[in-house]
């Protein structure tokens, strides 16, 4: 199922170049992995994110190019999966943009309102961005959190499918 997020505009402030360049749909495999890693680094708590910059050392001072703004985007969906798109309902997001002292734009988007969280997920891909400090960042950060998220979605893959229910009916006159 693909979900498209559309933001509901609320200032003139907030249509700029960058939302453009965001929702640019070229695909590369440089955008397959960087999605990845967005992927885990946004479904990490926020307690996690904080753990993980702060074994990442001194940091250069992050360039806010959009600070944290929370908004809203209207979830879509398709009826089976394949078939026509309806507007499932509306999430509350907040993003973020900035630059760190590689000048790589390091963007956060995260469920909810949680300002900080969308930051440091932000900081987070723009240090990821930065050849040096790549391997390092995804060996020790998000590597383990993508295992870790995978154990937990398996345990309550396992746990809804323990609890899962066999309904039959018996048509009348066939027993």
């Amino acid at each position: 199922m693909q979900l498209l997020w559309l933001f509901v505009v609320t200032t003139p402030t907030l249509v700029t170049d960058l939302d453009i360049c965001m929702t640019k749909e070229t695909f590369t495999p440089d955008t397959a992995t960087r999605r990845r890693w967005l992927a885990v680094l946004a479904r990490a708590s926020r307690p996690e994110l904080e753990a993980a910059c702060l074994l990442l050392g001194d940091l250069p001072a992050p360039d806010p190019v959009r600070p944290a703004e929370p908004g809203m985007v209207m979830l879509r969906g398709r009826i089976g999966g394949t078939g026509d798109v309806f507007n499932l309902g509306e999430a509350s997001v907040t993003r973020c943009a900035l630059r760190m002292g590689t000048g790589a734009l390091g963007v956060g988007y995260t469920l909810g309102r949680d300002r900080r969280k969308a930051e440091l997920i932000a900081i987070i891909d723009a240090l990821l961005q930065d050849p040096v400090r790549h391997a390092d960042i995804v060996r020790e950060l998000v590597e383990p959190l993508s295992r870790q998220q995978a154990v937990q979605r398996d345990d309550t893959s396992r746990a809804a499918a323990a609890s899962k229910v066999e309904f039959f009916t018996f048509v009348r006159g066939e027993a």
